[in-house]
């Protein structure tokens, strides 16, 4: 299984979906709060394109945020993403 990572901010609503989604799944994953730090913000920038939280990673894969990880739940994807070996 690929690991999980996520960008996250504590006071983000859709972080804490995002979580709550992944969590639903049995699926760990690795957070990374980057608030108030500026090194793990330009991090996620620079490894997603975008500056909104979350940023959520499986593998090498970018998943996007929130919207789109309920996105590829919704089209039947996310579980085959999930346990993709690596």
């Amino acid at each position: 299984m690929s690991e999980i990572t996520l960008y996250t901010k504590r006071t983000c609503p859709y972080c804490l979906a995002a979580k709550a989604l992944l969590r639903g799944k049995g699926a760990a994953f690795r957070e990374i709060d980057i608030e108030n730090n500026r090194a793990r913000t330009l991090e996620m920038i620079e490894r997603s394109g975008r500056r909104t939280v979350p940023q959520i990673f499986v593998g090498d894969t970018h998943v996007g945020g929130y919207d789109d990880l309920r996105a590829l739940e919704k089209q039947g994807g996310l579980d085959a993403l999930l346990t993709a070996e690596v």
